[in-house]
């Protein structure tokens, strides 16, 4: 899918503007990307696809890709981009905008948002006291048949490949090998969210912006959810970041790194609390929406972002039988 925004024709016509492989959701890049050309007079291209997607499309073409900018929804893309070498270093100022705990050691992409994996609940039939301590608990034959997933997402994939970097790769392929027993699947997040508020599931592993973005509408999908933040450095307080790096092959790079560097600083950032993607803002004194649980607060295990393996994870999912 392919859209153009707002920018002068004249810089249409030289051939000037960028092209963005977002992997985000749209309306949030969209907002991003308006709000760049309003104040560069820049114009940029979306072509929208899944994290899984837009990068292996990007190791495929190589330093044939037509990519200025890669924004995802989860980093274990970023790092498949990045272990290819197609990434071109970001200057000084732009990775200053957003704290070291939020960008790769390798200086090649920086987070741009974040958003927390949480146990979505229906209020209904589990009462807090119920509720598992660890996301490792749902591996117990006591959750059998009582939660759900959407193991074909990149966002759990992204939690999986947490998971992995924590516990090693023995302890994640029982869980998932228990898992492919006790879950019930469906296929996304908001799907997944519905069951649950439908009384179809007890609980299930979502990210928690699902929650508020219904909510904030007319709450029909979640008005039985309670959300479960397990805290404690679990792997199951995993905060996965959402990137943004500028390709190696990008004929403009000057431009694809004023855009980077626009999302992840203050009026960017604006966007992510006033908006309603309900993400976290990640930029250097940048402000989440105040309806979230304050970042802070999550408790979240340290993860290295640039070395969340994606293809290990499907791997894994793969012998587990998930995929």
């Amino acid at each position: 899918m392919i859209g153009l925004l707002a920018g002068s024709t004249a810089a249409f016509a030289a051939g000037e503007g960028i092209t963005v492989y977002n992997a985000q959701h749209e309306s949030l890049t969209k907002a991003w990307a308006e709000g760049f050309t309003k104040d560069t007079g820049i114009p940029v291209t979306l072509r929208k696809g899944s994290d899984t997607e837009l990068g292996n499309q990007i190791v495929q073409e190589g330093a044939a890709s037509p990519a200025d900018v890669f924004v995802t929804e989860n980093s274990p893309a970023m790092a498949l981009v990045d272990k290819a070498g197609l990434f071109a270093p970001l200057g000084a100022e732009t990775r200053a905008e957003v704290p070291a705990e939020f960008q790769p050691a390798s200086g090649h992409w920086i987070g741009v948002a974040a958003r927390s994996t949480v146990f979505a609940y229906d209020k209904t039939k589990l009462k807090e006291g119920a509720l598992p301590a660890s996301i490792v608990d749902l591996a117990k034959p006591e959750w059998k048949g009582r939660w759900a997933a959407s193991p074909t997402g990149a966002d759990f994939q992204a939690i999986v490949a947490a998971m992995l970097q924590l516990k090693g790769e023995a302890a994640t392929l029982d869980w998932l090998k228990t898992m492919h027993e006790n879950a019930k699947f469906y296929k996304g997040n908001s799907v997944a969210m519905k069951a649950v508020n439908a009384g179809e599931t007890e609980g299930a592993v979502i990210y928690h912006y699902y929650y508020f973005g219904d909510q904030a509408k007319t709450g029909e999908n979640s008005g039985n959810i309670g959300l479960h933040y397990f805290r404690h450095k679990d792997p199951g307080a995993f905060v996965s970041i959402s990137g943004a790096g500028v390709l190696a092959s990008s004929q403009h790079k000057a431009d694809a790194e004023a855009f980077v560097k626009w999302v992840a600083g203050p009026k960017g950032q604006e966007i992510l609390k006033t908006g309603n993607s309900f993400e976290y803002a990640v930029g250097k004194g940048a402000a989440s929406n105040p309806a979230l649980v304050p970042l802070a607060d999550l408790d979240a295990p340290k993860v290295t972002p640039d070395e969340l393996d994606n293809r290990a994870v499907v791997k894994l999912m793969t012998e587990a039988g998930l995929l």
